[in-house]
């Protein structure tokens, strides 16, 4: 799909906003999730980006693995995944391209540590399969992975009311 680099922008900035909601969403609403980012410690900061100025969004951990979006520069995180360029954002964030085969592309820049990277793209990779229609979490994830319709259902309406109250809380 051919669209003008406002138009990409704008995309990616709201997909950012998305992103990092329903990542704080799945963090309160499935076990999972909050497992993995119960890993990193309290105060842990996980920035993305979009070189060399913006979209993006700061994510803080606390509480045994509960996620919230904060303010601040991405220069303060612990973790900054940056895409190189708009359009590399563009093909992930319109699922033309998996998190993992843009890292395989040298798309993305990983800076931290690569085992809290991987924590994160397990994150993600979980979240998407919640929370998108199962032909397109496959376009979007390594591996889809076994997952029961009732579990799939219960959990995506979990996180999308949470994500929704969000948004309206201006959060």
């Amino acid at each position: 799909m051919m669209l003008p680099q406002a138009g990409k922008r704008a995309y990616v900035a709201t997909m950012m906003g998305v992103i990092s909601r329903a990542l704080v969403a799945a963090s309160r609403s499935d076990a999972r999730i909050r497992n993995e980012f119960a890993g990193l410690r309290d105060g842990y900061r996980i920035a993305m980006t979009v070189f060399p100025s913006g979209p993006g969004f700061l994510l803080e951990v606390h509480d045994g693995g509960l996620v919230d979006r904060v303010a601040g520069a991405d220069d303060s995180a612990d973790l900054i995944i940056r895409f190189k360029h708009l359009d590399h954002a563009w093909l992930v964030f319109s699922f033309q391209e998996g998190t993992a085969r843009a890292f395989a592309n040298d798309r993305m820049i990983a800076d931290g540590e690569v085992s809290d990277a991987i924590r994160l793209v397990r994150c993600l990779n979980r979240m998407e399969t919640l929370i998108l229609p199962k032909p397109v979490a496959r376009r979007a994830v390594k591996e889809y992975g076994a997952l029961g319709m009732v579990e799939k259902s219960a959990t995506a309406t979990r996180i999308y009311g949470r994500l929704v109250a969000g948004l309206l809380k201006g959060k």
